[in-house]
């Protein structure tokens, strides 16, 4: 997990990512948000980058590789796995089904899109600082 790296964010959605810059802005962090519309752009800029993301906030139903599918890639690829990259879920789809899945692919958070600003504003400061705060074991390798 690199700090001061990347936030990756898998969303095919064009209002839900003028959304989220509008709140990361607002919020002044500092790390480059990059957007991949599938899970297959993502997972291609991770697989061939040297890039060390600081997060990965991923939509579950993306085009080509949905979330899912995504981070069993990641989760079975050793270098990938080893890069420690914080790996949550942003969905509508927040049924009981999808958040045991998740969970079972050891994702490290899993969260509903918020229907106001302010409380999606609020879930971003919390997982900003959350993960700010965490100490990874690539940091202490």
């Amino acid at each position: 997990m690199q700090k001061g790296g990347p936030i990756i964010i898998i969303e095919d959605d064009v209002d839900d990512q003028e959304l989220l810059t509008d709140i990361f802005q607002r919020l002044n962090y500092k790390n480059e948000l990059m957007f991949f519309d599938d899970g297959e752009q993502a997972l291609e800029f991770l697989y061939t980058s040297e890039i060390k993301p600081f997060i990965i906030l991923s939509d579950i139903n993306v085009p080509k590789i949905n979330g899912m599918a995504l981070r069993e890639k990641i989760n079975s690829d050793e270098k990938l796995k080893m890069k420690c990259i914080p790996y949550l879920f942003f969905s509508t789809a927040a049924n009981s089904n999808y958040v045991v899945k998740a969970y079972s692919l050891s994702v490290q958070g899993f969260f509903k899109k918020a229907h106001s600003l302010s409380e999606f504003e609020e879930t971003i400061s919390i997982i900003m600082q959350y993960w700010e705060r965490c100490i990874a074991p690539n940091e202490v390798m």
